[in-house]
């Protein structure tokens, strides 16, 4: 693993480049994780798999997390996300080690809908993979989050937060997990989350920006499926985030495609096997496939 940095629209994005052994030029992979997470999480992690399969693989931190620059801090923001993912694949398309013209993507959580975003307007990512996507639009929101009141109430209450940031230049934060507080962006006690020897570690915060709350809630990935040809993998369970999410993309993709369906929670793909390895070979193998 190399620690590297590079630009991205004049913030420097801090990521661990992992690189297969014996290999000259390898195909290269964009790796990105859960919204609000820092590469530690998980993006490391499937990195790391990929790179024993022959990858070049890149995690990264997005701008204003974990330790890339960029002001301010842990605001969930999609179109700055992809805007990242895009410079990290031209990052990733210079880079000594790694064949440009065989370059994929791989979205885990929320990163499948930015993968997916940065794939549907850029022609050098040639192969898309998602593992355990949460792909949402309005209806799938409402769903998620309680009724069109609730989602209302939730868009009010970020643009009165962004207003006071516009104002006064405070954030205002709560939880991005609490089993406590019902204010927190998921109000439940989630293991992976809140376990140390998980994902509570100290590299990320556990904070949710109040006014990213209008971003999250309008973005709409599935409308994003008809604009994107690369050949796709998506891997999921029923019992994982909002499975009928990942059928309407898929369904609605334009180029060849392909969906498996295994076991698990949603947060055993992050760190638990065998989700992992039946994810990172799956991807691995559609990479193969796809990238040659």
């Amino acid at each position: 693993m190399n620690k590297v940095t590079f630009d991205s629209d004049g913030v420097t994005l801090a990521g661990n480049l992992y690189l297969p052994e014996g290999v000259e030029r390898a195909p290269g992979v964009v790796v990105a994780g859960t919204w609000t997470s820092v590469k530690e999480l998980m993006a490391d992690r499937y990195a790391q798999r990929l790179a024993e399969h022959g990858y070049a693989a890149l995690s990264f931190d997005f701008t204003g997390f974990g330790e890339s620059g960029g002001e301010p801090r842990d605001v969930e923001n999609p179109a700055r996300k992809v805007r990242d993912i895009h410079n990290a694949v031209g990052f990733l398309a210079t880079h000594r080690a790694v064949d440009p013209d065989r370059l994929g993507a791989l979205g885990i959580c929320a990163a499948a809908m930015y993968m997916a975003d940065n794939a549907a307007h850029d022609p050098v990512v040639k192969s898309l993979a998602l593992v355990a996507p949460w792909l949402h639009d309005a209806a799938i929101c409402e769903d998620a989050y309680g009724g069109a009141e609730a989602v209302a109430e939730k868009i009010k209450i970020g643009r009165e937060a962004r207003s006071r940031y516009d104002e006064t230049g405070e954030v205002d934060y709560v939880p991005v997990v609490s089993a406590t507080d019902q204010r927190a962006a998921m109000p439940y006690d989630i293991d992976f989350y809140l376990n140390p020897a998980r994902g509570g570690i100290p590299a990320w915060p556990n904070r949710f920006a109040v006014m990213a709350w209008p971003d999250w809630l309008t973005y709409d990935s599935i409308a994003l499926a008809p604009q994107i040809t690369q050949p796709t993998v998506i891997v999921h369970s029923e019992d994982a985030a909002i499975p009928d999410g990942a059928r309407r993309f898929h369904a609605g993709l334009a180029g060849p495609k392909d969906i498996f369906w295994t076991q698990g929670t949603q947060f055993d793909f992050y760190d638990q096997e065998p989700q992992v390895t039946v994810s990172a070979d799956t991807v691995a193998a559609h990479f193969g496939r796809t990238l040659r």
